[in-house]
Protein backbone atom coordinates (compact mmCIF):
# COMPACT_ATOMS: atom_id res chain seq x y z
CA UNK A 1 0.00 0.00 0.00
CA UNK A 2 2.84 2.36 0.85
CA UNK A 3 4.41 1.67 -2.51
CA UNK A 4 1.09 2.35 -4.23
CA UNK A 5 0.73 5.67 -2.41
CA UNK A 6 4.27 6.71 -3.31
CA UNK A 7 3.72 5.71 -6.95
CA UNK A 8 0.42 7.55 -7.06
CA UNK A 9 2.02 10.62 -5.57
CA UNK A 10 4.83 10.58 -8.11
CA UNK A 11 2.34 10.19 -10.96
CA UNK A 12 0.30 13.10 -9.61
CA UNK A 13 3.42 15.28 -9.48
CA UNK A 14 4.20 14.41 -13.09
CA UNK A 15 0.61 15.14 -14.05
CA UNK A 16 0.67 18.47 -12.25
CA UNK A 17 3.94 19.39 -13.97
CA UNK A 18 2.47 18.97 -17.42
CA UNK A 19 1.38 22.18 -19.13
CA UNK A 20 -2.41 22.32 -18.84
CA UNK A 21 -4.25 21.90 -22.10
CA UNK A 22 -1.10 21.30 -24.13
CA UNK A 23 -1.14 18.90 -27.06
CA UNK A 24 1.51 16.77 -25.38
CA UNK A 25 -0.57 16.38 -22.23
CA UNK A 26 -3.73 15.71 -24.23
CA UNK A 27 -1.91 13.18 -26.37
CA UNK A 28 -0.68 11.35 -23.28
CA UNK A 29 -4.14 11.29 -21.72
CA UNK A 30 -5.73 9.98 -24.90
CA UNK A 31 -2.98 7.39 -25.31
CA UNK A 32 -3.37 6.20 -21.73
CA UNK A 33 -7.15 6.00 -22.09
CA UNK A 34 -7.06 4.06 -25.35
CA UNK A 35 -4.36 1.70 -24.10
CA UNK A 36 -6.65 0.85 -21.21
CA UNK A 37 -10.02 0.71 -22.93
CA UNK A 38 -9.45 0.14 -26.67
CA UNK A 39 -9.80 -3.55 -27.61
CA UNK A 40 -7.42 -5.52 -29.77
CA UNK A 41 -7.91 -4.93 -33.52
CA UNK A 42 -9.40 -8.39 -34.11
CA UNK A 43 -11.80 -7.97 -31.19
CA UNK A 44 -12.80 -4.58 -32.59
CA UNK A 45 -13.53 -6.23 -35.95
CA UNK A 46 -15.76 -8.76 -34.20
CA UNK A 47 -17.58 -5.93 -32.38
CA UNK A 48 -18.08 -4.06 -35.66
CA UNK A 49 -19.53 -7.18 -37.29
CA UNK A 50 -21.93 -7.58 -34.36
CA UNK A 51 -23.05 -3.93 -34.61
CA UNK A 52 -23.67 -4.15 -38.37
CA UNK A 53 -25.46 -7.48 -37.87
CA UNK A 54 -27.81 -5.85 -35.35
CA UNK A 55 -28.32 -2.83 -37.63
CA UNK A 56 -29.18 -5.15 -40.53
CA UNK A 57 -31.83 -6.82 -38.40
CA UNK A 58 -33.20 -3.40 -37.42
CA UNK A 59 -33.37 -2.52 -41.12
CA UNK A 60 -35.70 -5.48 -41.74
CA UNK A 61 -33.38 -8.39 -42.51
CA UNK A 62 -33.90 -11.76 -40.88
CA UNK A 63 -31.21 -13.48 -38.84
CA UNK A 64 -30.75 -16.06 -41.59
CA UNK A 65 -30.46 -13.37 -44.30
CA UNK A 66 -27.85 -11.38 -42.38
CA UNK A 67 -25.86 -14.50 -41.64
CA UNK A 68 -26.01 -15.52 -45.30
CA UNK A 69 -24.80 -12.09 -46.41
CA UNK A 70 -21.91 -12.25 -43.99
CA UNK A 71 -20.89 -15.69 -45.21
CA UNK A 72 -21.27 -14.74 -48.87
CA UNK A 73 -19.19 -11.60 -48.44
CA UNK A 74 -16.46 -13.24 -46.35
CA UNK A 75 -14.34 -13.86 -49.44
CA UNK A 76 -15.16 -10.65 -51.34
CA UNK A 77 -11.87 -9.03 -50.33
CA UNK A 78 -9.73 -12.07 -51.06
CA UNK A 79 -7.90 -10.40 -53.95
CA UNK A 80 -7.40 -7.21 -51.98
CA UNK A 81 -6.24 -9.16 -48.91
CA UNK A 82 -3.59 -10.93 -50.95
CA UNK A 83 -2.58 -7.65 -52.61
CA UNK A 84 -2.05 -5.96 -49.23
CA UNK A 85 -0.16 -8.97 -47.88
CA UNK A 86 2.08 -8.91 -50.96
CA UNK A 87 2.59 -5.17 -50.57
CA UNK A 88 3.77 -5.75 -47.00
CA UNK A 89 6.26 -8.50 -47.80
CA UNK A 90 7.59 -7.06 -51.07
CA UNK A 91 7.65 -3.51 -49.71
CA UNK A 92 9.55 -4.73 -46.68
CA UNK A 93 11.98 -6.54 -48.96
CA UNK A 94 12.60 -3.32 -50.92
CA UNK A 95 12.98 -1.18 -47.81
CA UNK A 96 15.39 -3.59 -46.13
CA UNK A 97 17.59 -4.09 -49.18
CA UNK A 98 21.02 -2.67 -48.22
CA UNK A 99 20.97 0.28 -50.70
CA UNK A 100 17.47 1.42 -49.67
CA UNK A 101 17.93 0.81 -45.97
CA UNK A 102 21.05 2.98 -46.04
CA UNK A 103 18.83 5.82 -47.28
CA UNK A 104 16.28 5.13 -44.52
CA UNK A 105 19.08 5.10 -41.95
CA UNK A 106 20.37 8.44 -43.19
CA UNK A 107 16.87 9.89 -43.03
CA UNK A 108 16.44 8.52 -39.49
CA UNK A 109 19.57 10.43 -38.46
CA UNK A 110 18.14 13.79 -39.58
CA UNK A 111 15.98 14.64 -36.52
CA UNK A 112 17.92 15.52 -33.38
CA UNK A 113 15.10 15.91 -30.85
CA UNK A 114 11.97 13.85 -30.03
CA UNK A 115 9.70 16.63 -31.26
CA UNK A 116 11.73 17.02 -34.42
CA UNK A 117 11.48 13.26 -34.92
CA UNK A 118 7.67 13.32 -34.69
CA UNK A 119 7.37 16.18 -37.15
CA UNK A 120 9.90 14.65 -39.54
CA UNK A 121 8.22 11.23 -39.61
CA UNK A 122 4.79 12.85 -40.04
CA UNK A 123 6.10 14.96 -42.94
CA UNK A 124 7.58 11.89 -44.63
CA UNK A 125 4.35 9.95 -44.06
CA UNK A 126 2.08 12.62 -45.53
CA UNK A 127 4.26 13.47 -48.53
CA UNK A 128 4.90 9.81 -49.42
CA UNK A 129 1.19 8.98 -49.05
CA UNK A 130 0.45 11.50 -51.80
CA UNK A 131 2.45 9.19 -54.07
CA UNK A 132 1.13 5.88 -52.74
CA UNK A 133 -0.61 4.84 -49.55
CA UNK A 134 1.06 1.42 -49.65
CA UNK A 135 4.54 2.89 -50.12
CA UNK A 136 3.87 5.30 -47.26
CA UNK A 137 2.69 2.64 -44.81
CA UNK A 138 5.72 0.39 -45.29
CA UNK A 139 8.49 2.99 -45.56
CA UNK A 140 7.10 5.29 -42.87
CA UNK A 141 6.85 2.35 -40.47
CA UNK A 142 10.47 1.38 -41.08
CA UNK A 143 11.59 5.00 -40.78
CA UNK A 144 9.75 5.37 -37.45
CA UNK A 145 11.25 2.12 -36.19
CA UNK A 146 14.77 3.20 -37.15
CA UNK A 147 14.29 6.64 -35.58
CA UNK A 148 13.07 4.99 -32.38
CA UNK A 149 16.08 2.66 -32.36
CA UNK A 150 18.43 5.64 -32.64
CA UNK A 151 16.51 7.94 -30.28
CA UNK A 152 15.37 6.07 -27.14
CA UNK A 153 14.01 9.27 -25.58
CA UNK A 154 11.34 9.48 -28.32
CA UNK A 155 7.91 8.01 -27.62
CA UNK A 156 7.46 4.97 -29.86
CA UNK A 157 3.65 5.20 -29.75
CA UNK A 158 3.66 8.79 -30.98
CA UNK A 159 6.21 7.89 -33.67
CA UNK A 160 3.93 5.09 -34.85
CA UNK A 161 0.99 7.49 -35.08
CA UNK A 162 3.15 10.00 -36.97
CA UNK A 163 4.13 7.27 -39.43
CA UNK A 164 0.46 6.46 -39.96
CA UNK A 165 -0.94 9.98 -40.31
CA UNK A 166 -0.52 10.09 -44.10
CA UNK A 167 -2.87 7.13 -44.52
CA UNK A 168 -5.44 8.90 -42.38
CA UNK A 169 -5.27 12.40 -43.78
CA UNK A 170 -4.18 13.05 -47.36
CA UNK A 171 -3.46 9.80 -49.21
CA UNK A 172 -6.82 9.82 -51.02
CA UNK A 173 -6.07 13.30 -52.40
CA UNK A 174 -2.95 11.92 -54.10
CA UNK A 175 -1.95 9.69 -56.98
CA UNK A 176 -3.26 6.44 -55.49
CA UNK A 177 -6.79 7.75 -54.90
CA UNK A 178 -9.08 4.81 -55.67
CA UNK A 179 -12.15 6.94 -56.42
CA UNK A 180 -10.29 9.37 -58.69
CA UNK A 181 -8.61 6.53 -60.61
CA UNK A 182 -11.93 4.71 -61.05
CA UNK A 183 -13.61 7.85 -62.39
CA UNK A 184 -10.72 8.56 -64.78
CA UNK A 185 -10.67 5.07 -66.30
CA UNK A 186 -13.41 4.28 -68.81
CA UNK A 187 -12.62 0.58 -68.52
CA UNK A 188 -13.16 0.35 -64.75
CA UNK A 189 -16.12 2.74 -64.55
CA UNK A 190 -19.49 0.95 -64.17
CA UNK A 191 -22.02 1.85 -66.87
CA UNK A 192 -24.53 3.12 -64.29
CA UNK A 193 -22.04 5.69 -63.01
CA UNK A 194 -20.71 6.59 -66.46
CA UNK A 195 -24.25 7.46 -67.53
CA UNK A 196 -24.48 10.05 -64.75
CA UNK A 197 -21.14 11.84 -64.84
CA UNK A 198 -19.13 10.35 -67.68
CA UNK A 199 -15.39 9.90 -67.30
CA UNK A 200 -13.84 12.51 -64.99
CA UNK A 201 -10.14 13.04 -65.84
CA UNK A 202 -7.57 13.30 -63.09
CA UNK A 203 -7.07 16.99 -63.89
CA UNK A 204 -10.62 17.54 -62.61
CA UNK A 205 -10.10 15.62 -59.37
CA UNK A 206 -6.63 15.31 -57.85
CA UNK A 207 -5.34 17.97 -60.27
CA UNK A 208 -7.71 20.72 -59.08
CA UNK A 209 -5.91 23.59 -57.36
CA UNK A 210 -8.56 23.40 -54.65
CA UNK A 211 -7.61 19.78 -53.99
CA UNK A 212 -3.90 20.58 -53.91
CA UNK A 213 -4.50 23.49 -51.52
CA UNK A 214 -6.58 21.31 -49.19
CA UNK A 215 -3.85 18.66 -49.21
CA UNK A 216 -1.16 21.24 -48.42
CA UNK A 217 -3.15 22.62 -45.47
CA UNK A 218 -3.82 19.13 -44.10
CA UNK A 219 -0.15 18.19 -44.39
CA UNK A 220 0.96 21.29 -42.47
CA UNK A 221 -1.66 20.71 -39.75
CA UNK A 222 -0.73 17.01 -39.44
CA UNK A 223 2.95 17.82 -39.00
CA UNK A 224 2.26 20.59 -36.47
CA UNK A 225 0.04 18.29 -34.37
CA UNK A 226 2.64 15.52 -34.45
CA UNK A 227 5.39 17.97 -33.48
CA UNK A 228 3.61 19.58 -30.53
CA UNK A 229 2.01 16.39 -29.23
CA UNK A 230 5.38 14.71 -28.64
CA UNK A 231 5.60 13.85 -24.93
CA UNK A 232 8.55 14.87 -22.78
CA UNK A 233 11.33 12.32 -22.24
CA UNK A 234 10.08 11.66 -18.71
CA UNK A 235 6.68 10.56 -20.07
CA UNK A 236 7.86 8.85 -23.24
CA UNK A 237 7.82 5.09 -23.76
CA UNK A 238 10.71 3.98 -25.92
CA UNK A 239 10.79 1.10 -28.37
CA UNK A 240 12.42 -1.00 -25.63
CA UNK A 241 9.72 0.00 -23.14
CA UNK A 242 7.12 -1.29 -25.61
CA UNK A 243 8.86 -4.66 -25.74
CA UNK A 244 9.77 -4.45 -29.44
CA UNK A 245 13.02 -6.03 -30.60
CA UNK A 246 15.60 -3.57 -31.89
CA UNK A 247 17.83 -5.99 -33.77
CA UNK A 248 19.41 -4.93 -37.05
CA UNK A 249 17.00 -5.21 -39.96
CA UNK A 250 19.65 -5.96 -42.60
CA UNK A 251 21.39 -9.24 -41.87
CA UNK A 252 24.66 -10.54 -43.32
CA UNK A 253 24.33 -13.38 -45.80
CA UNK A 254 26.47 -16.51 -45.33
CA UNK A 255 28.51 -17.76 -48.27
CA UNK A 256 27.26 -20.85 -50.11
CA UNK A 257 28.68 -24.02 -48.60
CA UNK A 258 27.12 -26.64 -50.88
CA UNK A 259 26.70 -26.92 -54.67
CA UNK A 260 22.91 -26.79 -54.28
CA UNK A 261 23.17 -23.32 -52.77
CA UNK A 262 25.06 -21.77 -55.68
CA UNK A 263 21.94 -20.77 -57.61
CA UNK A 264 20.49 -19.23 -54.44
CA UNK A 265 23.42 -16.81 -54.44
CA UNK A 266 23.55 -16.20 -58.19
CA UNK A 267 21.84 -13.16 -59.77
CA UNK A 268 21.21 -15.02 -63.06
CA UNK A 269 17.64 -16.13 -62.27
CA UNK A 270 16.91 -12.80 -60.61
CA UNK A 271 17.80 -10.95 -63.80
CA UNK A 272 15.75 -13.33 -65.95
CA UNK A 273 12.53 -13.08 -63.94
CA UNK A 274 12.88 -9.35 -63.24
CA UNK A 275 13.51 -8.74 -66.95
CA UNK A 276 10.38 -10.64 -67.96
CA UNK A 277 8.21 -8.76 -65.46
CA UNK A 278 9.69 -5.42 -66.51
CA UNK A 279 8.98 -6.15 -70.18
CA UNK A 280 5.36 -6.84 -69.28
CA UNK A 281 5.02 -3.53 -67.43
CA UNK A 282 6.66 -1.57 -70.25
CA UNK A 283 4.19 -3.07 -72.71
CA UNK A 284 1.22 -2.19 -70.49
CA UNK A 285 2.41 1.40 -70.00
CA UNK A 286 2.95 1.90 -73.74
CA UNK A 287 -0.56 0.64 -74.37
CA UNK A 288 -2.58 2.08 -71.45
CA UNK A 289 -0.50 4.99 -70.09
CA UNK A 290 1.54 5.47 -66.91
CA UNK A 291 -1.49 5.51 -64.59
CA UNK A 292 -1.75 1.75 -65.06
CA UNK A 293 1.22 1.48 -62.71
CA UNK A 294 -0.98 2.73 -59.84
CA UNK A 295 -3.13 -0.39 -60.11
CA UNK A 296 -2.41 -2.49 -57.01
CA UNK A 297 -1.46 -5.59 -59.02
CA UNK A 298 1.11 -3.63 -60.98
CA UNK A 299 2.31 -1.80 -57.87
CA UNK A 300 2.97 -5.14 -56.17
CA UNK A 301 4.81 -6.34 -59.27
CA UNK A 302 7.00 -3.21 -59.20
CA UNK A 303 7.89 -3.90 -55.56
CA UNK A 304 8.59 -7.52 -56.46
CA UNK A 305 10.93 -6.54 -59.28
CA UNK A 306 12.66 -3.85 -57.23
CA UNK A 307 13.07 -6.17 -54.25
CA UNK A 308 14.67 -8.91 -56.30
CA UNK A 309 17.05 -6.56 -58.06
CA UNK A 310 18.03 -4.67 -54.91
CA UNK A 311 18.74 -7.87 -52.99
CA UNK A 312 20.43 -9.26 -56.13
CA UNK A 313 20.58 -12.81 -54.80
CA UNK A 314 17.44 -15.00 -54.43
CA UNK A 315 18.54 -16.16 -50.98
CA UNK A 316 18.76 -12.60 -49.68
CA UNK A 317 15.38 -11.68 -51.17
CA UNK A 318 13.64 -14.68 -49.60
CA UNK A 319 15.26 -13.99 -46.25
CA UNK A 320 13.67 -10.53 -46.29
CA UNK A 321 10.30 -11.98 -47.34
CA UNK A 322 10.42 -14.50 -44.49
CA UNK A 323 11.27 -11.78 -41.98
CA UNK A 324 8.17 -9.80 -42.95
CA UNK A 325 5.68 -12.67 -43.26
CA UNK A 326 4.56 -12.43 -39.62
CA UNK A 327 3.46 -8.83 -40.26
CA UNK A 328 0.66 -10.06 -42.54
CA UNK A 329 -1.19 -12.07 -39.88
CA UNK A 330 -3.66 -9.34 -38.94
CA UNK A 331 -4.44 -8.60 -42.58
CA UNK A 332 -5.09 -12.23 -43.49
CA UNK A 333 -7.45 -12.85 -40.57
CA UNK A 334 -9.29 -9.55 -40.22
CA UNK A 335 -9.92 -8.38 -43.77
CA UNK A 336 -12.41 -11.21 -44.47
CA UNK A 337 -14.36 -10.08 -41.40
CA UNK A 338 -14.71 -6.60 -42.85
CA UNK A 339 -15.68 -8.06 -46.23
CA UNK A 340 -18.59 -9.89 -44.62
CA UNK A 341 -19.58 -6.70 -42.82
CA UNK A 342 -19.56 -4.72 -46.08
CA UNK A 343 -21.86 -7.30 -47.66
CA UNK A 344 -24.34 -6.93 -44.80
CA UNK A 345 -24.22 -3.13 -45.11
CA UNK A 346 -24.94 -3.15 -48.83
CA UNK A 347 -27.43 -6.01 -49.06
CA UNK A 348 -29.53 -4.77 -46.13
CA UNK A 349 -29.82 -1.33 -47.69
CA UNK A 350 -28.11 0.43 -44.79
CA UNK A 351 -25.48 2.06 -46.99
CA UNK A 352 -27.90 3.27 -49.66
CA UNK A 353 -30.39 4.42 -47.03
CA UNK A 354 -27.76 6.62 -45.41
CA UNK A 355 -26.73 7.99 -48.80
CA UNK A 356 -30.31 8.84 -49.77
CA UNK A 357 -30.88 10.65 -46.48
CA UNK A 358 -27.79 12.85 -46.74
CA UNK A 359 -28.35 13.63 -50.40
CA UNK A 360 -32.04 14.39 -49.95
CA UNK A 361 -31.41 17.24 -47.51
CA UNK A 362 -28.57 18.81 -49.52
CA UNK A 363 -28.28 22.04 -51.47
CA UNK A 364 -25.56 23.19 -53.85
CA UNK A 365 -23.81 24.86 -50.90
CA UNK A 366 -24.23 22.08 -48.33
CA UNK A 367 -23.74 18.99 -50.51
CA UNK A 368 -19.94 18.79 -50.01
CA UNK A 369 -20.28 19.07 -46.22
CA UNK A 370 -23.02 16.45 -46.02
CA UNK A 371 -21.19 14.12 -48.40
CA UNK A 372 -18.10 14.56 -46.26
CA UNK A 373 -19.94 13.80 -43.01
CA UNK A 374 -21.66 10.77 -44.49
CA UNK A 375 -18.46 9.39 -46.03
CA UNK A 376 -16.56 9.76 -42.77
CA UNK A 377 -19.28 7.93 -40.82
CA UNK A 378 -19.67 5.13 -43.35
CA UNK A 379 -15.89 4.75 -43.46
CA UNK A 380 -16.04 3.40 -39.92
CA UNK A 381 -18.04 0.43 -41.20
CA UNK A 382 -16.86 0.03 -44.81
CA UNK A 383 -13.09 0.68 -44.76
CA UNK A 384 -12.53 0.24 -48.49
CA UNK A 385 -12.02 3.44 -50.46
CA UNK A 386 -12.73 2.11 -53.95
CA UNK A 387 -15.49 -0.29 -52.97
CA UNK A 388 -17.27 2.29 -50.84
CA UNK A 389 -17.13 4.86 -53.61
CA UNK A 390 -19.01 2.50 -55.92
CA UNK A 391 -21.77 2.36 -53.31
CA UNK A 392 -21.98 6.14 -52.92
CA UNK A 393 -21.21 7.36 -56.43
CA UNK A 394 -24.64 6.86 -58.10
CA UNK A 395 -26.47 8.94 -55.49
CA UNK A 396 -23.76 11.50 -54.82
CA UNK A 397 -22.93 12.21 -58.46
CA UNK A 398 -26.60 12.40 -59.43
CA UNK A 399 -27.20 14.96 -56.69
CA UNK A 400 -24.13 16.93 -57.80
CA UNK A 401 -25.47 16.94 -61.35
CA UNK A 402 -28.96 18.04 -60.26
CA UNK A 403 -27.64 20.78 -57.96
CA UNK A 404 -24.93 22.05 -60.30
CA UNK A 405 -22.00 21.07 -58.06
CA UNK A 406 -18.63 20.34 -59.68
CA UNK A 407 -18.53 16.53 -60.04
CA UNK A 408 -14.75 16.36 -59.70
CA UNK A 409 -14.91 18.32 -56.44
CA UNK A 410 -17.53 15.90 -55.13
CA UNK A 411 -15.09 13.07 -55.80
CA UNK A 412 -12.36 14.94 -53.90
CA UNK A 413 -14.76 15.78 -51.09
CA UNK A 414 -15.38 12.07 -50.77
CA UNK A 415 -11.63 11.41 -50.85
CA UNK A 416 -10.76 13.99 -48.20
CA UNK A 417 -13.49 12.89 -45.79
CA UNK A 418 -13.39 9.14 -46.43
CA UNK A 419 -9.79 9.05 -45.23
CA UNK A 420 -10.75 10.52 -41.83
CA UNK A 421 -12.07 7.22 -40.47
CA UNK A 422 -8.68 5.65 -41.18
CA UNK A 423 -7.17 7.68 -38.33
CA UNK A 424 -9.09 5.65 -35.75
CA UNK A 425 -9.93 2.46 -37.68
CA UNK A 426 -7.53 -0.50 -37.42
CA UNK A 427 -8.24 -1.71 -40.99
CA UNK A 428 -5.49 0.35 -42.63
CA UNK A 429 -3.27 0.33 -39.54
CA UNK A 430 -2.62 -3.40 -39.74
CA UNK A 431 0.29 -3.40 -42.24
CA UNK A 432 2.06 -0.63 -40.33
CA UNK A 433 1.37 -2.20 -36.94
CA UNK A 434 2.82 -5.49 -38.10
CA UNK A 435 6.13 -3.84 -38.97
CA UNK A 436 6.20 -1.67 -35.84
CA UNK A 437 5.36 -4.60 -33.58
CA UNK A 438 2.59 -2.59 -31.89
CA UNK A 439 -1.15 -2.96 -31.34
CA UNK A 440 -3.82 -0.54 -32.55
CA UNK A 441 -4.46 0.63 -28.99
CA UNK A 442 -0.84 1.76 -28.75
CA UNK A 443 -1.09 4.45 -31.44
CA UNK A 444 -4.80 5.25 -31.71
CA UNK A 445 -4.64 7.78 -28.86
CA UNK A 446 -2.31 10.01 -30.86
CA UNK A 447 -4.26 9.27 -34.04
CA UNK A 448 -7.43 10.40 -32.26
CA UNK A 449 -5.70 13.71 -31.55
CA UNK A 450 -5.27 14.13 -35.30
CA UNK A 451 -8.85 12.98 -35.90
CA UNK A 452 -10.54 15.57 -33.68
CA UNK A 453 -8.70 18.35 -35.51
CA UNK A 454 -9.02 16.97 -39.03
CA UNK A 455 -12.77 16.31 -39.01
CA UNK A 456 -13.93 19.94 -38.61
CA UNK A 457 -11.02 21.20 -40.73
CA UNK A 458 -11.83 18.92 -43.67
CA UNK A 459 -15.54 19.77 -43.55
CA UNK A 460 -14.68 23.49 -43.46
CA UNK A 461 -12.29 23.18 -46.41
CA UNK A 462 -14.66 21.23 -48.66
CA UNK A 463 -17.41 23.74 -47.90
CA UNK A 464 -15.35 26.89 -48.47
CA UNK A 465 -13.51 25.69 -51.56
CA UNK A 466 -16.77 24.54 -53.13
CA UNK A 467 -17.74 28.21 -53.54
CA UNK A 468 -14.81 28.68 -55.96
CA UNK A 469 -16.30 26.05 -58.28
CA UNK A 470 -19.98 27.06 -58.35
Amino acid sequence: MALDRRTGGMMQQVEDARPGGSLAALGLRLSEWFERWFPDAFTLALIAVAVVFAASLAAGATIVQAAQWFGAGFWDLTNFTLQVAMIIVTGYAVATAPPVFRVISRLAAVPKTPRGAMGFVALFSTLSSMISWSFSLIFSALLAREVARRMPQADYRALGAAAYVGAGSVWALGLSSSAALIMASAGSLPASIKAISGVIPLQQTIGLWQSLLAAAILIVVSVVIAYYSAPDARDARSIDDMGVETTEVVKAMPRPSRPGEWMEHSPALTLLVAGMATAYLVARVSRDGWTILLDLNHFVLIFFIAGMLLHWRPRSFMQAISSSASSTGGVLVQYPMYAGMVKMMTESGLATGMAHFFVKVSTAHTLPVLVGAYSAVLGLFIPSAGGKWLIEAPYVLQSAKDLGVHSGWVVQTYNASEALANLVHPFWMLPLLGILGLKARDIVGYSMLQFVVHVPLVLLLVWLLNFTLL
